[in-house]
């Protein structure tokens, strides 16, 4: 059974959704796993923004987090129904780092 997200930043998502075609494509481009994709999604602290530039079929969505060992990822996805779709995955560019710092530092300041 997959891991459900927390609330309230994914309120009324049940599970995540896997395409086998796109796991594959995230590990050999990016040596990204499913697991640390939905460790990031489920991980605190999380940033996320709409992805204005990639959202005409439908809307997306980009979350910077950390793994569980640390490794910062951007992931892309979206929301069908009451799951979380994730589209793509990477190591966070030097911009994000930073984005994702200032995030952190707001987190711990609260």
């Amino acid at each position: 059974m997959p891991k459900q997200p927390p609330e309230p930043t994914f309120a009324g998502i049940d599970a995540f959704d896997w395409d086998d075609g796109n796991v594959h494509k995230l590990w050999r481009r990016h040596r990204v796993t499913q697991a640390e994709c939905e460790q990031v999604l489920l991980g605190r602290p999380l940033v996320v923004r709409a992805d204005l530039g990639h959202s005409s079929a439908e809307p997306r969505q980009i979350a910077l987090g950390r793994t569980t060992t640390g490794r910062l990822l951007m992931v892309v996805f979206t929301i069908r129904g009451q799951r979380l779709r994730v589209i793509s995955a990477r190591p966070m560019s030097r911009r994000e780092r930073a984005v994702y710092g200032k995030a952190q530092v707001r987190n711990e300041g609260a």
